[in-house]
């Protein structure tokens, strides 16, 4: 199976924590230079230190810049004025009661978890089509499918990528460049872990893992694992999605829930 990057040019958008530093990771160990991006120099900076310490190998650049904006966009697109592979990570949650959500925050999940991926891509995926090769990855949600009712502005933002991503796909048909979203279950990213240790401070308990369990047998009891998801498990499917081994998958949904989704198809 032919997993080798290596000459091939990744951006990962948010990518100084979570899923994306670990998309970045393993991109770098299958040999791709990989641009990491997040909203300041200073942390991108300690990401690529971070990942060099963790592998001892690797291509990084910095890329700094808030996708959320046009002109975060045109700051990372300048550092990085092409790609091979654009992973669109980038992205925000918050549960909120669904009357409790004003225009503002519609708009701002908007900004960052859809139109991120959609100029990010807008610039880069037509130089990969006259390369004749190309990876583009949306990192979508099960909530795209499984609306969460304490958070509905983001799981139509997760919906909404699925579109685009889809739409993508078909535009660049036949031109050897594959689109695709990958859906992750419920995963201890650093957001995550910082909202189950405020949990942990108010109800004594310290283990993540025991609280994780918790979580998914009270609020996601699908769950097939029983268990939060690893931003390494994810990062494992995104890095096929974006080798050479994966060229007959686009257009796709891929999940990664842990079984959340109670669906065969």
């Amino acid at each position: 199976m032919d997993l080798d990057l290596k000459g091939r040019r990744a951006l990962v958008t948010g990518s100084t924590a979570g899923i994306g530093l670990s998309v970045a990771k393993q991109l770098a160990i299958l040999g791709a230079q990989v641009a990491v991006n997040g909203r300041t120099g200073k942390r991108v900076n300690q990401a690529i230190t971070q990942l060099k310490s963790e592998i001892g190998q690797g291509q990084f650049t910095a890329a700094p810049g808030d996708v959320s904006s046009e002109k975060g966009v045109a700051e990372v697109t300048a550092a990085v004025p092409e790609v091979d592979i654009l992973v669109n990570n980038a992205g925000i949650f918050e549960p909120k009661p669904f009357f409790e959500i004003p225009d503002e925050d519609w708009r701002r999940f908007f900004d960052v978890n859809v139109l991120s991926g959609v100029r990010l891509s807008r610039h880069y995926t037509p130089r990969m089509v006259e390369r004749g090769w190309g990876r583009v990855v949306f990192i979508s949600s099960e909530s795209a499918i499984q609306i969460p009712v304490e958070m509905v502005h983001y799981g139509m933002t997760k919906t909404a990528q699925l579109a685009v991503s889809r739409g993508l796909a078909e535009t660049v048909a036949g031109t050897g460049v594959t689109v695709n979203a990958v859906l992750p279950g419920p995963t201890l990213s650093e957001g995550v872990g910082e909202f189950m240790r405020t949990m942990a401070s108010q109800s004594g308990e310290t283990d993540l893992e025991a609280m994780g369990r918790a979580f998914i047998r009270e609020n996601r009891p699908t769950s097939l694992l029983g268990r939060l998801i690893t931003p390494d498990e994810i990062a494992s499917m995104v890095a096929y999605i974006c080798s050479p081994a994966a060229s007959a998958t686009t257009g796709a949904a891929l999940r990664v829930d842990g079984g959340v989704v109670r669906a065969i198809v």
